[in-house]
């Protein structure tokens, strides 16, 4: 038999029957030997597998094993989420309600899959506020030098499990814990795309590096207060499209209170501006949640407080005729629609609303209905690429 050409090109086996071309044949492929570089586990991290290997993990039982193994202590009545101590913090007081907290977070699949590497996470516990950069990757403090003492660290905004927001207050400063979260405390039944799978458990090394008072939101720069708002919203956006509305809209009113308030530094037009749309974002998406959890009166209160802000918002202006509709002020209901036609007549959601309105008008006054209320047009998902007046949260 030939030996393999050059390059690894292809070599041909023939038989001992007469054949045309492409008939009968067979290839094989003869490739040259290829080293693949593995990538190099960071030092930090190899303390981190020594610990995963010494639990016996990752295994063909994955995690299943450790949610019933001694050792743990259970930090909810569903047993879903497990502590361990690694190592003991040298003491004082574990972090109170509105403080501040540094931790570092290692997170594992039940593969040994790391998918959770931040050296320096900083959170508020109880704020729904955690975020992070991309996964895998170290974090970047985005403050600049030149941001007053006491100023957040503001990162980029990434959506974290609630086993950090249950699990760190437990810690003590310099107390390094491990965190086994089933699904529901980590990244719920849909996962995190496009590394943690659906209903994945995971399992977090914790270091509680510091615990601080939050800073005094009055005392931020304006821009600061910005960005913090922001975070918050897009918080409460993940909660809003994971259907968990009171999240959401706790992670709201959390940014309103970063954007609203009396500040010492007074922002510029720019960026006074930049808080009025925030606002309006803010309160537009509490009306949102508000709705999905049948709370019609505070969702109309939502909407008339983002119109005193802007009272030519057009997602503002349609939802709040929806909701006088819905409570049978129809004249009022069709005066606040048709300015929301005016500023946007392509909209088909105003038109049925409108049409609705006009043929109940039309009804004879013995066929009319003893109850005038209806439901208003759903609401697509946050996600949804219908035009801004007809989403969920922005």
């Amino acid at each position: 038999m030939p030996g393999p050409s050059p390059g690894g090109s292809p070599e041909r086996e023939t038989g001992g029957r007469p054949r045309g071309p492409g008939r009968d044949r067979r290839v094989r492929f003869r490739l040259p030997h290829t080293a693949i570089a593995v990538p190099s586990v960071c030092e930090e991290e190899r303390p981190f597998y020594r610990r995963l290997e010494a639990l016996a993990v990752p295994g063909p039982g994955g995690f299943g094993p450790l949610f019933a193994s001694d050792g743990w202590s259970d930090l909810t009545e569903d047993r879903l989420l497990r502590k361990r101590v690694v190592r003991a913090g040298p003491g004082g007081p574990r972090p109170l309600p509105g403080q501040e907290v540094s931790v570092k977070v290692l997170g594992a699949l039940e593969d040994g899959g790391l998918v959770e590497r931040d050296p320096r996470l900083i959170f508020v516990p109880g704020h729904g506020d955690v975020v992070q950069v991309s996964p895998n990757r170290c974090a970047v403090q985005c403050r600049a030098d030149s941001a007053p003492p006491g100023a957040p660290t503001l990162q980029p905004h990434r959506a974290r499990p609630q086993a950090l927001e249950l699990g760190v207050p437990t810690m003590q400063p310099g107390e390094v814990s491990f965190f086994l979260a089933a699904f529901p405390y980590a990244y719920g039944r849909p996962g995190r795309e496009p590394d943690v799978p659906p209903e994945a458990p995971l399992l977090f090394e914790v270091t509680l590096l510091e615990v601080r008072d939050d800073p005094d939101l009055q005392s931020l720069p304006p821009a600061d207060r910005l960005r913090l708002g922001s975070q918050r919203r897009e918080r409460g956006n993940f909660h809003f499209a994971r259907a968990d509305f009171t999240a959401a809209l706790r992670s709201y009113r959390l940014s309103l209170r970063a954007l609203d308030g009396p500040t010492t530094a007074p922002p510029g037009p720019e960026e006074e501006e930049e808080l009025r749309e925030q606002r309006v974002k803010c309160l537009n998406n509490c009306a949102a949640a508000e709705l999905k959890l049948g709370r019609a009166e505070e969702a109309l209160a939502a909407c008339e407080a983002a119109l005193r802000i802007s009272p030519d918002n057009g997602r503002a202006l349609l939802r709040r005729g929806q909701l006088l509709a819905e409570q049978g002020r129809d004249a009022e209901a069709v005066v606040v629609l048709k300015r929301a036609l005016e500023l946007d007549p392509a909209n088909k959601v105003i038109h049925t609303e409108l049409s609705r309105l006009a043929k109940r008008k039309s009804l004879p006054s013995n066929d009319a209905p003893q109850n005038p209320r209806h439901d208003p047009m759903p609401l697509p998902s946050p996600a949804s690429p219908a035009p801004p007046a007809a989403e969920g949260a922005i």
